[in-house]
C-alpha cells in the first residue's frame, strides 16, 4: 500500500488520482484492527464495555476491509504485469513476515521454531487470502450471480471438514465480502456519503453497540473471525445457517454505517490511508514484544484508565508505523522488489485478426 497504490493491497489497479474517502477508511480500518488485537489481550469477565465494543469492531471491520481489497480489483484480468504486481507486493511480503512472526513468537511465546508458510501467523493470513481472493478474480466476472454464488460457499465451508492450512477456512468464509467489492461501483459508496445516510449510521452503530453489550459475553470469536464451522462452535446445522445468515445482514449493516460515517475531504489521517501494509504488518510485532515484557498485564491491572491509555497508544502506534521514515527502513521487507530475473519477457498476443467475407461466408455454409 504505497502512495501509488490506492487499494488496500498491492497486485490491483494503479491510478494517479486517490480519493481522500478510500484513503481516510483504509486508515480507520488499520487503526480498528490494531485496536482489536490489543483489546484482545486486556478483555476479562470485569469488562464487558470492552468486550461489547471489542465484538462491534470484529463484526464489520475485515469484512469492510476484505470489500474494499475486492473493489480496488475489479480490473484485475491476471495479465502479467498484475500477476508479478501481486507476487511481488502480496506473496513475497507474505512469505517475509510470516518467517519474522514465527522466530517474534518463538522469542515472546516459546514455540517451536518452524517456519510453515501453509499456516499462517497471526495477522499474517489476510495476505495469503488477498492473493488468493485477487488470484480468482477472473472467475467471480466469469460466473453468473457471483455473489450468491461466493455465500453459498461461504456457508458451505462453515459446514464441512475445512482445514486450517493456507487459511482457508477464512478464505470461503469471507469470501462474499471479496466477491462483494467487485460488484460495488463508485456511486454505491456517493449513495453512502449522502446526508441521510450518515443521520442513519450513527443510531446504527450506537444499537449495535448496545446490542453487543447485551449479548455480551457472546458472540464468541469463533463466530466473529469466521475461521469456525458449526461443529466447532457446537451448533446444529440448521442453527448455525440461521446464525450466520443473521450475521451477514448485521455485518452489512455495520459496514454500510462505517462508510456512511467515513469523512471524505482531506484530513491528517488521509496520507496514512495510502500505507496501511506497514502498520498492518508491524504492529502486531510491537504487540508481541510489549506482551512479552508484561505491559498488558499493567494496563488490565489499571482497569478504565488503562483501557483508554491503551487505545490512545494504539492510535500513535498505527500513525507512528505509517511515517515516512520507518518506511524508508522497512520498505526492503513491506514491499520488496520481485528481481528482474523472475520476471518473463512476455508480449501480450494481438487479437486475431477478423475473418474476411469470404472465409465467414465459407464458415455459415460449414455449420
Amino acid at each position: 500500500m504505497t502512495s501509488s497504490t490506492p487499494h488496500p493491497g498491492p497486485g490491483g489497479p494503479r491510478t494517479p488520482a486517490r480519493s481522500p474517502f478510500f484513503d481516510n477508511a483504509k486508515f480507520m480500518l488499520i487503526v480498528l484492527v490494531a485496536l482489536g488485537h490489543s483489546w484482545e489481550e486486556i478483555i476479562t469477565p470485569h469488562t464487558p464495555g470492552l468486550r461489547a465494543l471489542h465484538n462491534l469492531v470484529y463484526c464489520f471491520h475485515m469484512p469492510a476491509f476484505i470489500l474494499l481489497s475486492g473493489y480496488f480489483s475489479r480490473t484485475f484480468t491476471a495479465r502479467p504485469d498484475q500477476v508479478r504486481r501481486l507476487l511481488g507486493g502480496v506473496l513475497v511480503p507474505y512469505l517475509v513476515f510470516e518467517t519474522i512472526y514465527s522466530f517474534v513468537y518463538h522469542w515472546t511465546r516459546g514455540t517451536d521454531l518452524a517456519i510453515t508458510p501453509t499456516s499462517p501467523t497471526f495477522l499474517c493470513w489476510f495476505l495469503l487470502a488477498l492473493f488468493l481472493w485477487r488470484i480468482t478474480t477472473p472467475i467471480w466476472h466469469a460466473v453468473r450471480h457471483p455473489l450468491a454464488l461466493a455465500v453459498v460457499i461461504s456457508l458451505g465451508a462453515g459446514t464441512t471438514a475445512v482445514g486450517g492450512e493456507m487459511a482457508l477456512s477464512r478464505v470461503l468464509m469471507f469470501l462474499p465480502w471479496f466477491v462483494l467489492g467487485l460488484r460495488l461501483r463508485p456511486e454505491h459508496f456517493a449513495r453512502l456519503r449522502s446526508r441521510a445516510a450518515r443521520a442513519l449510521a450513527v443510531p446504527v452503530v450506537a444499537g449495535a453497540l448496545a446490542l453487543a453489550y447485551w449479548l455480551s459475553p457472546d458472540p464468541s470469536d469463533d463466530w466473529l473471525s469466521s475461521d469456525a464451522g458449526n461443529t466447532v462452535l457446537h451448533v446444529s446445522l440448521v442453527r448455525y445457517l440461521l446464525l450466520r445468515l443473521a450475521l451477514f445482514a448485521v455485518t452489512a449493516l455495520l459496514v454500510a454505517a462505517f462508510f456512511a460515517l467515513v469523512p471524505g475531504r482531506r484530513m491528517w489521517l488521509t496520507a496514512f490511508g495510502a500505507v496501511t501494509l506497514y502498520p498492518y504488518l508491524l504492529h502486531g510485532i510491537v504487540l508481541r514484544v510489549v506482551e512479552h515484557y508484561g505491559f498488558f498485564r499493567t494496563v488490565r491491572a489499571a482497569g478504565l484508565p488503562g483501557q483508554l491509555v491503551l487505545s490512545a497508544a494504539v492510535v500513535a502506534m498505527v500513525a507512528l508505523l505509517s511515517t515516512r521514515p520507518v518506511r524508508a527502513v522497512l520498505w526492503p521487507l513491506v514491499e520488496p522488489r520481485l528481481p528482474g530475473r523472475f520476471a518473463a519477457r512476455t508480449e501480450v498476443p494481438a487479437p486475431p485478426a477478423a475473418p474476411t467475407e469470404a472465409v465467414a461466408r465459407e464458415k455459415t455454409l460449414a455449420r
